[in-house]
């Protein structure tokens, strides 16, 4: 997929840098996985950068397949472009470290738990402008940060989400999936997300209820847009069974929801909260939608993260997805609290 485009030095540099984060030496298979929608400047900045630490490198594109849903597929994390291909599976499996440069990313895809079967480690760039990881980059501190996180809430029995705009939301925490990710990946069989900065867990299935409000200034990534008026959310056994608000937000949310015709589509995929202090929750405005993914506004210090969707834990597999960061929120673990009206306690900042 070279595209004989100029590419600056200095961001070549900085992906080999992260690339050498991720444990990539000379000595390692690698392939930079695309499709035909893919920001071909990721990929040329990506297969540079290997050649850079001079480990083997291959690219590999795939069809981007139309889209037979009812409505338009934006951040789900699950690329359909491998599409269960087997000669491009094994072509994955055998690498040890893959670049997924596709559109919507292999970190929820069917495909995922074949293609790292075998040991090779993922990192997913998400489609990002290459101007985020110019001003994102990656702060050393975080890895520390994240695990202090990650342990707080493995070790938890209950998540309670409270704020002033109403939210009042639990989560039983036996047998859900613990994760934290700051951005790098370096054991066999892991995958990551670059930029990182999430502490976040996928719910056993019955683990989820109470009400969530969305207020102005909380995110929509499905969308790229933020909430101009409140939507309130009732959650029952993890599912959605209310939506409700006056505005625009609250209709555009539920005709989504409803269009994939799917139960899951209302249930709760994962939660988790922000710790990357470099990444902004104002950024939106200064993008066009199709040139950012929003992987900033998931991992932005402080901010409660709740999705609605596929979660591998509770059996739920969909189509439909959203990804919705929100301000000013507390989150508590067993009653002591990791975020307080949206900003991380000191232990964790």
């Amino acid at each position: 997929m070279g595209t004989g485009m100029s590419i600056p030095w200095h961001r070549v540099e900085a992906f080999s840098d992260h690339f050498v984060r991720c444990a990539v030496t000379s000595e390692e298979t690698t392939v930079v996985l695309a499709e035909d929608d893919s920001r071909p400047e990721l990929v040329e900045v990506s297969v540079l950068a290997l050649q850079r630490i001079g480990a083997t490198v291959s690219t590999m594109v795939v069809p981007t397949p139309p889209n037979r849903g009812p409505v338009p597929v934006r951040s789900t994390g699950a690329t359909v472009a491998v599409a269960r291909n087997p000669a491009v599976v094994a072509g994955l499996a055998a690498a040890d470290f893959i670049v997924d440069c596709t559109v919507e990313g292999l970190l929820h895809a069917e495909e995922r738990s074949a293609l790292l079967a075998d040991g090779a480690r993922a990192l997913m760039l998400s489609n990002e402008h290459p101007e985020v990881f110019d001003r994102v980059g990656y702060d050393e501190r975080m890895a520390e940060r994240i695990e202090r996180g990650r342990q707080r809430l493995a070790t938890a029995a209950t998540m309670q989400v409270t704020s002033a705009a109403g939210t009042d939301l639990t989560v039983d925490l036996g047998g859900a999936a613990v994760a934290g990710s700051d951005g790098t990946v370096t054991a066999p069989g892991g995958i990551a997300h670059w930029p990182g900065g999430l502490v976040l867990c996928f719910p056993a299935a019955g683990s989820t209820s109470g009400i969530v409000v969305m207020a102005p200034g909380d995110a929509n990534l499905t969308f790229k847009e933020y909430v101009r008026s409140p939507i309130a959310c009732t959650l029952e056994a993890d599912h959605i069974v209310a939506v409700e608000g006056d505005g625009l937000d609250a209709e555009l949310f539920s005709s989504y929801l409803a269009a994939w015709e799917e139960p899951e589509a209302y249930a709760v995929s994962h939660l988790g909260w922000g710790m990357n202090h470099a990444c902004r929750w104002d950024v939106l405005p200064l993008y066009d939608k199709a040139d950012v993914n929003g992987t900033e506004l998931r991992a932005f210090a402080g901010n409660f993260l709740w999705s609605t969707g596929a979660n591998e834990v509770a059996g739920r597999f969909c189509r439909g997805h959203f990804d919705l960061p929100m301000r000013n929120c507390t989150v508590t673990l067993d009653g002591d609290p990791v975020v307080v009206d949206g900003v991380l306690v000191d232990e964790l900042a």
